[in-house]
């Protein structure tokens, strides 16, 4: 059991098709202790979802609220006392920013809002959450490779997952004179609830299952091992890292990418 008795905190679980779902999954299996935060309105599904796992705290946060972060670190402390690991799989853009061209469809509101809460959350949440994190824990982004390459409809989601990219780096340097290791995982396109939001994501998702070095479609279950991984003393020596987890499809030419 790679993580036994370490105690995980995944802020973004909503449904049993997410990548948080997955993860916090593996990390069961493995022996984690969990808790979970996640926005107000997908407080009831969450109790739910998490039952099995018993876990020892499920907050509500609105992670672009200043003063829920501050409720999140008090809750945790009370609940959790430390953290070994930190699961950040938020990401938000209006919908109509999802489609079009990038130039026509960015406001300057949808921008900011779209950057707050896929990647400034990520920092603000370190920030406030550094105080309980134990050396050798472990923080882990979820990105895409929208972040590096030109992925139709993915527009201003692109631009934020190559920030978040950029705040992994910085934050993997800032956080390191602590023993804390900062990585993300490039998971390749996956079913999800927040997927459908991207126009023309399921005929990418059939011609990727087909074209990329190893054939099928990404589940969430893998990503939930990667994340175990990187989560455990195996990883203790990697941080600033972007770890693909995409059957290899962020190494194909244009054709698959497209």
């Amino acid at each position: 059991m790679l993580l036994k008795n370490k105690r995980a905190l995944i802020i973004g679980l909503m449904s049993n098709r997410s990548i948080a779902y997955g993860i916090a999954e593996s990390f069961h299996q493995h022996g984690a202790l969990q808790g979970f935060s996640c926005m107000e309105r997908f407080l009831g599904r969450v109790d739910q979802l998490s039952a099995e796992w018993s876990p020892l705290m499920v907050k509500s946060c609105d992670v672009s609220k200043d003063e829920d972060l501050d409720q999140l670190a008090t809750f945790v402390k009370q609940h959790m006392g430390h953290i070994d690991v930190l699961v950040h799989s938020i990401a938000f853009a209006p919908r109509d920013h999802l489609e079009g061209q990038v130039y026509a469809q960015t406001s300057r509101e949808g921008f900011q809002q779209s950057l707050d809460i896929s990647v400034y959350s990520l920092i603000g949440l370190v920030n406030k959450l550094l105080p309980f994190m134990r050396p050798s824990a472990s923080v882990i982004a979820l990105s895409y490779i929208g972040s590096q390459q030109a992925i139709p409809s993915y527009n201003v989601m692109g631009i934020a997952k190559a920030a978040l990219e950029s705040s992994v780096r910085y934050l993997a340097r800032d956080c390191g004179e602590h023993g804390i290791r900062v990585n993300a995982i490039s998971a390749g396109p996956i079913r999800t609830a927040s997927a459908a939001g991207v126009k023309g994501m399921g005929d990418m998702l059939n011609q990727l299952s087909q074209t990329t070095p190893l054939k099928g479609c990404i589940s969430t279950k893998q990503v939930g091992q990667v994340a175990t991984f990187l989560a455990s003393d195996l990883s203790s020596c990697i941080t600033g890292e972007v770890i693909f987890a995409d059957n290899g499809y962020h190494m194909m030419g244009g054709a698959c990418l497209q």
